[in-house]
Order: structure tokens, then sequence, then C-alpha cells
């Protein structure tokens, strides 16, 4: 609900504004898959370090149609801070500063449905970012593919509890990891996730 009325007020003030149009329907067949690499796992907190996006397009993953950004060392970070991820500092440097880096996602996405895994998390960090750069958050709908796979588990096995581990996710769906705990590559996987969820009954993970 919270959500659906700040898209509404949003709508409002960017109406006349450059980015008015990212609030407009979306009418194709096309999805994009998104993940985040951060410094933390507190999204009111984490900074980014990396944007992945790929485009989906009915059953195919389109790999050649991707997005890759690394991004400036936070602020936050001294040259010996040590990521969760094992970045070292260095690893931070030459980087896209936030708001090109936004802009670039914003450019890329349009008004596509959003596809992630645990979306909430990256859109959470994207947004309170997006918010204090452009004034909005993203618009466009979303699809939470751990979600996708726990509902239709549940309607396949209902007497089965599944480990939603994104690995275990992954395995039970026979897709193959792509880069893992790097953006592009964990926007890849979950793409073929989605697009394995939409051809068959899901078998439990773990």
């Amino acid at each position: 609900m919270l959500r659906t009325l700040r898209r509404v007020a949003d709508r409002r003030r960017q109406a006349g504004g450059d980015y008015g149009w990212l609030f407009n329907p979306y009418t194709g067949d096309e999805l994009v898959s998104i993940d985040c690499e951060t410094t933390g796992l507190d999204p009111r907190s984490a900074e980014l370090v990396s944007i992945g996006a790929v485009k989906v397009r009915g059953d195919r993953v389109l790999t050649s149609d991707s997005l890759d950004l690394r991004l400036q060392r936070p602020a936050s970070l001294t040259g010996d801070s040590i990521c969760i991820h094992g970045l070292r500092g260095v690893d931070l440097d030459g980087g896209e500063c936030v708001r090109d880096a936004l802009v670039k996602l914003i450019d890329f996405v349009g008004t596509r449905p959003l596809l992630g895994w645990r979306i909430d998390f990256d859109l959470t960090i994207i947004n309170r970012h997006l918010r204090l750069l452009l004034g909005f958050d993203l618009p466009n709908s979303v699809i939470d593919v751990e979600q996708r796979y726990a509902r239709d588990l549940r309607r396949s096995h209902p007497v089965i509890e599944a480990y939603l581990g994104f690995d275990k996710v992954a395995e039970a769906l026979q897709v193959p990891i792509m880069g893992r705990h790097t953006a592009l590559g964990d926007a890849v996987t979950t793409a073929l996730m989605y697009v394995r969820l939409q051809q068959k009954s899901v078998r439990p993970a773990g």
C-alpha cells in the first residue's frame, strides 16, 4: 500500500519533468532482471558496489542486452576497508558515481517490469539513493523470484517446507549459476530461474 501511494505521489510530481515517461504503463513483452552487490546486508545503510541487469523476452535471457555497472568507492569506506563479499578498497576505484549509474539503469530498464531474487533488498537500496538524487522511487512493477518459487512449490508440494536458498533453488530448477556474487552473474541466474519457472513445475530445493 505504501509503495502504491508513493508511486501515485511521485507520478504527480514528475508529470512535467524529465522522468515523467517512467510512470507510463508498459506495453511490451520484456522484463529486466536486476541484482546489486553492496557493502552490507542492512538496506538502510548498505552502499552500492555494483549493479547488474539483463533483459528477458519470453523464454530467452538476452545476455547480449545487459548492463554491468561498477560504482565508485563509497565515501564511508577507507582504502583498507574489506567489504562483505571480499572486495578490497582498490576494487572500488575507477567506478561510476551513483547518480550516473542510476541514470543508466533507468534508461536501460525503462518501464519494463523488474525481476529479482529477494528484490525488495535491492530496490530499498536503489530507491534510497534515487529519491535523494532524483526525487522518486522506481515505479516499475516487480516479481520476486524467491516468492514465485515458494508459491509454485506450495501449489505442487503443499506438505513440503522448502529451503529457499539461491544456490539450492537454482539446483532444483536445473539452472547453471553464472558468476555467483557478481551483480550481472546473479541477475542472469535469477532470469534463468524465472524462465524455468515459466516452463515447468517446481521441485523442492535442498
